[in-house]
């Protein structure tokens, strides 16, 4: 059996306003190689266009991989690694009640399993190149479509 390819991603998301127009941004690099996604919602927030540029990045992978996915979302992060075990206990419900974005966090859980997954925080806007490039993306996924 072949060894899964190693992929390194780096995701953003972007709002307007909070609800408001909203971006996405994506960079996934395999060796040499590197593409760049975006795109736009109309009217969502933050934490949406945060988790929808995770699921765009796993989707476009087209087999299972190794994957190294940087994000300066705690949300992102700790929904995923700390939080989801007890969502789904608890029938994708949160202690306090109604989960947001639960559409998103499941479908999500969906293309986690086809992966394995090193989840990395790192700090927005502190000089980390690929990291400013994917909050350039999802910016520019705002101002192309407002």
């Amino acid at each position: 059996m072949a060894a899964k390819p190693q992929v390194v991603v780096y995701t953003d998301g972007a709002c307007l306003g909070n609800p408001g127009p909203g971006g996405w941004g994506v960079i996934l690099k395999y060796g040499s190689h590197e593409k760049t996604l975006s795109g736009y919602e109309k009217d969502t927030t933050n934490n949406r266009m945060e988790l929808q540029a995770a699921l765009e990045a796993l989707r476009a992978l087209t087999e299972p991989c190794l994957v190294t996915l940087f994000t300066d979302s705690e949300y992102l992060k700790k929904g995923i690694t700390e939080w989801m075990p007890g969502w789904k206990r608890r029938n994708w419900r949160r202690k306090g009640g109604k989960l947001a974005n639960v559409d998103l966090w499941m479908k999500l859980d969906e293309e986690i399993q086809r992966h394995e997954i090193h989840w990395q925080w790192v700090r927005g806007h502190a000089g980390n190149v690929l990291n400013e490039r994917v909050d350039q993306l999802a910016r520019g996924a705002i101002k192309g479509n407002s």
